[in-house]
């Protein structure tokens, strides 16, 4: 039996090249509305597990979030109407950058 040995390098941060292309505003909205959905629901799981160890828990930073989010959301549906009216096309990049915190 053979062993192979590879080099292994120890990486400290990450980037996702997550979006990048030109979108209806139809696509545009079915990507990002299901992103922010996704983060929604993120915060919504995170609070309610934090209430269910610790009733008293506020949970502020999550329902903080919610809030901007779910504002963002509104923001986003108003411009892509008026995108939508224009007919016009969206070009979107999003890139993740992912770093270790030590």
């Amino acid at each position: 039996m053979k062993t192979l040995q590879t080099e292994t390098a120890t990486m400290t941060d990450q980037k996702i090249n997550l979006i990048d292309g030109v979108f209806t505003a139809t696509e545009a909205g079915d990507i990002l509305h299901a992103m922010l959905d996704k983060k929604i629901n993120f915060h919504k799981l995170q609070r309610l597990s934090r209430t269910e160890g610790n009733i008293d828990d506020a949970c502020e930073y999550d329902s903080g979030r919610i809030i901007e989010l779910l504002d963002e959301k509104g923001k986003l549906k108003s411009f892509l109407s008026d995108v939508r009216a224009d007919r016009g096309k969206l070009e979107i990049k999003s890139t993740v950058e992912i770093r270790i915190k030590k």
